[in-house]
């Protein structure tokens, strides 16, 4: 048994103010025993709509900036993994990656993923500020399990879960900024459970919370139990995560084990 912390929190608008939570999270899931501590994305701070995409360009840093390394000073610190977002530079003038990194308890970023599906939806078009990923990317042997990392709008996809739970993952880590609006909080809820069910796996979504985010920040088990709804709370949640709950759900429903891939593309 093992236990991941999600941070639910509202991010603001300076980068500085933003890591100076984010190092007392990291301490405090350390303290309570976490071996993996997830937050949500953009939790570098909140874009403002008025916020230029040169604006949000001459902000963004690489993985081997300042964000980035002090978050592996802490996680090397409290000897715990963290799972976090931040708005890496690229080579698109004025464009910038929604990027994911995982970096384990020696303080070492392991994996990083950036946002594949931009959030160009529902009046929304992330693709004015950002550039898209291009490559799902491999789960990571953790002490928790293999964790395969996706981010938000990704959720909405199935082809993607399904991909990373095909090579091998066990928990599904999302950090997510899921936009408030009619049937949001509901699609949240209705997605999260069912990437967990057809998959076998955990899914592990921390959420912003506040500004134009709805929080629910939440922890859903193989067989699609709510572990943890954060509601509308800024602060850490702590759950357990058991090998054994996975290998025992996908032994009794063998989702992944009874498809007919020969089938499908006949259709």
């Amino acid at each position: 048994m093992s236990k991941v912390a999600i941070v639910q929190f509202k991010a603001s608008t300076t980068k500085e103010q933003n890591l100076k939570k984010i190092l007392d999270y990291i301490k405090k899931a350390s303290k309570r025993g976490a071996q993996l501590c997830a937050f949500p994305e953009f939790m570098m701070f909140y874009t403002k709509p008025s916020q230029t995409p040169k604006e949000l360009a001459s902000l963004s840093e690489t993985i081997n900036g300042n964000f980035v390394k002090t978050i592996s000073k802490a996680a090397k610190k409290h000897s715990i993994q963290v799972i976090g977002t931040f708005y890496e530079k690229s080579n698109k003038k004025n464009r910038v990656y929604d990027t994911s990194f995982l970096i384990n308890k020696s303080g070492k970023v392991v994996s990083k993923y950036r946002k594949i599906h931009l959030y160009d939806a529902l009046g929304f078009k992330e693709s004015k500020k950002m550039v898209s990923g291009s490559k799902i990317v491999k789960p990571s042997r953790t002490a928790l399990g293999m964790i395969g990392m996706l981010i938000c709008y990704d959720l909405r996809f199935p082809e993607m879960s399904r991909s990373l739970a095909l090579s091998g993952s066990e928990i599904l880590v999302a950090p997510s900024a899921w936009v408030k609006g009619k049937n949001k909080e509901d699609h949240w809820i209705t997605i999260n459970k069912t990437r967990a069910i057809e998959n076998g796996c955990y899914v592990v979504a921390p959420d912003q919370v506040g500004n134009i985010y709805c929080g629910r920040s939440i922890v859903v088990d193989p067989f699609g139990k709510i572990l943890l709804d954060m509601k509308k709370r800024q602060g850490i949640g702590v759950v357990n995560i058991s090998s054994e709950k996975i290998k025992k759900t996908r032994t009794v429903l063998p989702l992944l084990k009874n498809r007919r891939s020969d089938t499908y593309s006949k259709a």
